[in-house]
């Protein structure tokens, strides 16, 4: 017999246990849960956060260096890439496209929005089921060095897999009611009606039928709002599904693979550096710096805002932590003299200049997946990013004086004076990391760590902005988008793995050569195909996805794959602020606390000149080049 609202049991105690009290009880195991789950993947973080310190400090004053530390950064990097995930799906923080939906009536958006949670809940429990098969299979293989199972590196795979069908779980119940319970019935019964006829219509669609409904099915739950993740996860399913020629183990055994990259582990030590900064009190100095240096100039703070994000992007690598920390400071003053939306799209027009500024992410992901050098690009980046800022300053200063627009005295030489000493310490790190770089002190990773300690320095002793609870909040917002961008990364290689199969790079090669093995046409090709990928995927997905197929022809074209490996991410980084679609614009819009569609007026301009600059860069490849010949880099 059920309980009912009014039904009284009794618990333990004896005391009365009414179904809220029992809705509280639920609430209160969700919240173990949660803090479980978050400690876990912050004691990764800043485990291997200690590790790599202590492997620096050990090759440096003892000529020696700890061998074992791979096995354990593979580890944390698993734990980080899907418990992380599960938290930041938690936290709402996975990456999706909704611009479709916004404009959708109230039922529909509503039922996407469900169906959004019923996809994630049945991707995650297919992988927890083909990972368990991969656990038993890969359990009798052992590490070189600590001799520990390599299944416990693909274990946190499977909770992450289940702590997500937890939270998606919850929140059909919490968020979508009976709304939940009508788009499952019809999401089980598309299932069922596409396995029982699949004889019938997979060859109807010919030799290509599991690509082209892997690919349809791919498209379509992108705009349903479906996250990124999960969409390419359900398209690597449906591909193996439709062939059957692997096993769905190939699912987890992909993912735990694209995460084994040592070089990832500078992903979350940049974010957390970048975090840091812009908690810490660092960011601040630096934009009054630069305030003081450019602020009289015509176009005011739009040209303090560019300059800022040059500078603030060799920070942190992060491009939500460089708007947040850039704007979050000139957010009041750019609304009064510019307003929100111009202060908006150049913030945004900013962002993807500084895409090319080391230490980037983009860059990093591009260098785990591909045989371009990371140094070679963290070099290259810097005229690319310049030539790109000189554009857009020179577009504001042509437009502020078109307007006659009012300019601010120039700043004394004590003001500038005091501001430069304010910024002294912050610049160390960006310092640091390029003579880092050129002088083989240490790896990206390690220099990512040494950049999160400096930054800990400054912020809690030298300028006492941070405490310790301030740093946990830190660490943990730097641990769940990690897990975004990790999981991501690890659905990626499997989708990146089942386009490999369908032989689709060879598709694109003998698609060149019918159009003469261009080099321009394949550059100009290139470009507009990351934007319009880079506006679907939300950016970093993209270059998982199209970079290891694309730098290979360019080498076979003759491009230099450096070269065209940064055109590529500039090219991304336009796709990801594109207005009305980007991800990129709308957290530019959430930080100016301005309209989207007033933004997205104001961005235009701002978009064809940064457009007119990735083609100088793309044509002219010597801004790209010049410093990494000129340091010995090679690509």
């Amino acid at each position: 017999m059920g309980i009912g609202a009014t039904d009284i049991m009794l618990s333990d105690t004896g005391e009365p246990l009414t179904a809220a009290s029992g809705v509280q009880q639920e609430m209160t195991a969700l919240r173990f849960v949660d803090l479980a789950a978050e400690s876990v993947i912050v004691t990764a973080l800043l485990g291997e956060l200690v590790l790599v310190l202590a492997n620096v400090a050990a090759r440096v004053y003892f000529q020696h260096s700890f061998l074992w530390t791979d096995e354990i950064a593979r580890l944390a990097l698993s734990i980080l890439a899907f418990i992380g995930g599960a938290v930041a799906y938690r936290r709402r923080d996975h990456a999706f496209v909704r611009a479709i939906l916004s404009r959708c009536p109230q039922h529909i958006e509503r039922g996407c929005l469900a169906l959004a949670d019923v996809v994630v809940l049945f991707v995650a429990g297919l992988t927890a089921y083909a990972s368990i098969d991969f656990l038993g299979s890969s359990w009798g293989e052992y590490t070189p060095i600590f001799q520990m199972p390599a299944a416990l590196i693909a274990l946190p795979l499977t909770i992450g897999m289940v702590l997500m069908m937890l939270y998606a779980s919850v929140n059909l119940k919490r968020d979508h009611g009976m709304m939940a319970l009508r788009v499952g019935l019809v999401f089980a019964t598309f299932i069922t009606m596409a396995a029982l006829t699949r004889d019938i219509w997979l060859p109807l669609l010919g030799d290509d039928a599991a690509i082209i409904a892997a690919l349809s099915l791919f498209f379509v739950a992108i705009l349903a709002g479906v996250p990124v993740g999960f969409v390419l996860l359900l398209s690597t399913a449906t591909y193996l599904w439709g062939t059957g020629t692997a096993s769905l183990v190939v699912l987890p055994q992909t993912m735990v693979n694209g995460t084994g990259n040592f070089i990832l582990l500078a992903v979350p030590f940049f974010i957390l550096a970048g975090l840091v900064m812009e908690r810490g009190g660092i960011s601040i100095r630096l934009v009054r710096f630069i305030h003081a240096l450019v602020g009289h100039m015509r176009g005011g703070l739009l040209q303090v805002t560019v300059a800022s994000m040059y500078v603030v992007s060799g920070l942190s690598g992060s491009k939500p932590a460089d708007v947040a920390a850039v704007g979050t400071v000139m957010r009041d003053e750019l609304g009064e003299r510019h307003g929100a939306a111009e202060g908006a799209a150049v913030l945004a027009a900013s962002a993807v200049m500084g895409e090319t500024v080391p230490p980037s992410i983009a860059m990093l992901i591009v260098g785990s997946i591909t045989s371009v050098s990371v140094g070679g690009m963290f070099i290259g980046g810097l005229i690319p990013a310049a030539v790109m800022a000189l554009c857009l300053m020179t577009l504001i200063y042509l437009r502020a004086r078109a307007a006659n627009a009012p300019r601010t005295p120039r700043a004394s030489t004590g003001v500038i004076a005091r501001a430069g000493l304010g910024a002294i310490l912050p610049m160390l790190m960006p310092a640091t990391l390029l003579a880092g770089i050129l002088m083989g002190f240490a790896t990206p990773t390690e220099i990512a760590a040494i950049a999160v300690v400096y930054g800990l320095l400054l912020s809690g002793l030298v300028y006492r902005e941070m405490n310790f609870q301030g740093f946990v909040r830190i660490a943990i917002d730097t641990a769940a988008l990690t897990g975004v961008l990790l999981f991501i990364f690890a659905a990626a290689s499997s989708f990146s793995w089942t386009l490999t199969v369908a032989y689709l790079p060879q598709r694109l090669v003998m698609l060149l050569q019918s159009v003469g093995d261009s080099q321009i046409i394949f550059m100009i090709c290139s470009i507009v195909l990351l934007i319009l990928v880079g506006v679907l995927l939300e950016g970093l997905p993209s270059l998982n996805v199209l970079a290891p197929l694309l730098i290979p022809i360019a080498g076979k074209l003759g491009l230099s794959e450096l070269h065209y490996a940064l055109v590529l991410i500039i090219a991304m980084g336009i796709g990801g602020f594109m207005p009305f679609a980007g991800v990129g614009f709308y957290v530019c819009c959430a930080v100016m606390r301005c309209d989207i569609e007033t933004a997205s007026r104001a961005m235009f301009p701002y978009l064809m000149v940064l457009l007119a600059g990735l083609l100088i860069v793309a044509f002219v490849p010597w801004f790209t080049l010049a410093l990494p010949h000129y340091f010995g880099f090679h690509g």
